[in-house]
């Protein structure tokens, strides 16, 4: 988890201002050019960690909840190591919490893919895959 956090932050580092024209590190994406559930996820930190929170939402609506997800679990994590008891397992463990978030992401990639294939061709698709 920490991998998580702490990538975005070296990519935010050495940003050059140009991350929106990069080429997506997704298999998914590059074998396919079709964007996956979780793609843009990293941009959207990175620009999450500069401050610009519509640019960060535009790449990905789950990225900033990510990182106050994963500044959560550690929280727990540390306050379970220091107190030797469980904190909120009622809360990251529930089933139906798990079962809306997969339904959210899943209504929210089908939303995305619906505007990236209305507002892309062929050739665009092609090119953002290993196949152009």
């Amino acid at each position: 988890m920490l991998v998580t956090l702490i990538v975005p932050f070296f990519i935010q580092q050495n940003n050059s201002g140009n991350l929106d024209n990069e080429q997506s590190l997704c298999p998914f994406k590059m074998l396919t050019g079709f964007p996956c559930p979780g793609c843009g996820i990293t941009k959207s930190i990175v620009y999450f960690y500069e401050g610009d929170i519509y640019r960060s939402l535009f790449h990905h609506l789950f990225g900033p909840l990510f990182v106050f997800f994963c500044l959560l679990v550690l929280l727990k994590l540390v306050a379970e190591l220091f107190y030797q008891k469980p904190f909120f397992d009622k809360l990251f463990y529930s089933m139906k919490l798990a079962y809306f978030m997969g339904a959210l992401l899943g209504i929210y990639h089908l939303i995305r893919l619906f505007f990236y294939i209305k507002d892309n061709n062929l050739d665009s698709v092609l090119k953002q895959s290993i196949w152009r």
